[in-house]
């Protein structure tokens, strides 16, 4: 049994205040217009934009387009229960905020290729797990996904960086390399976003 800190709150503010200082590495978005020209940018302003990946072949597009009208309607709409939640289980909203927003852009109906769901895209063992029993259920997505983070932060000492590559890549990946961030780099890329996320989420009004 795993048993959380109490204190995650306030370790969890100190945590990402050390994380060494790292290049931003945003999300790239591309747009193509009718004459074929070509736009790059990590601030779409519309849905025409789409999210670009990076895979063993390189960049490539996301295979769906992100209705970012969408995301900001649903971040208002998630967003008093995010703040309970995350009260709930120890954990600053805006750290909440930019692990949902990093896992399924706010879309409660997000499916990755690897079969996870959901607004903190949980896996079937972990849904089994934590109890949720309907991983599209927002509220008990949320639920589930927080008690995890919280448990993986209460296993690595409150240590932000170790808790985000476990919620990627599993407890196991963490430990059994020394408890550093696996060498994978899906998971580099994934603490990398969410540490972004959540830089810039602690200085807006969520």
């Amino acid at each position: 049994m795993i048993t959380p800190r109490p204190a995650a709150v306030g370790l969890v503010m100190l945590a990402a205040a050390i994380v060494p200082a790292q290049p931003a590495h945003a999300d790239i978005f591309k747009y193509v217009d009718k004459n074929g020209h070509v736009y790059l940018t990590d601030r779409p302003n519309h849905p025409g934009y789409k999210l670009l990946v990076k895979t063993w072949k390189g960049w490539t597009e996301s295979r769906g387009r992100i209705d970012f009208r969408r995301v900001e309607l649903n971040r208002k709409r998630f967003g008093p229960a995010i703040r309970q939640i995350a009260r709930e289980y120890q954990l600053p909203d805006a750290l909440l905020h930019a692990v949902i927003k990093a896992e399924s852009y706010y879309d409660p109906n997000a499916v990755s290729r690897a079969g996870a769901v959901g607004l903190m895209q949980l896996m079937p063992g972990t849904a089994q797990r934590y109890g949720v029993r309907d991983r599209r259920d927002p509220l008990a997505n949320m639920h589930g996904g927080s008690r995890y983070l919280r448990d993986l932060l209460g296993m690595f000492n409150n240590n932000v960086v170790l808790a985000l590559a476990a919620y990627n890549a599993g407890e196991n990946a963490v430990i059994q390399n020394g408890y550093k961030i696996p060498p994978y780099s899906e998971t580099r890329t994934y603490v990398k976003k969410v540490l972004q996320f959540y830089r810039e989420n602690r200085t807006q009004v969520m």
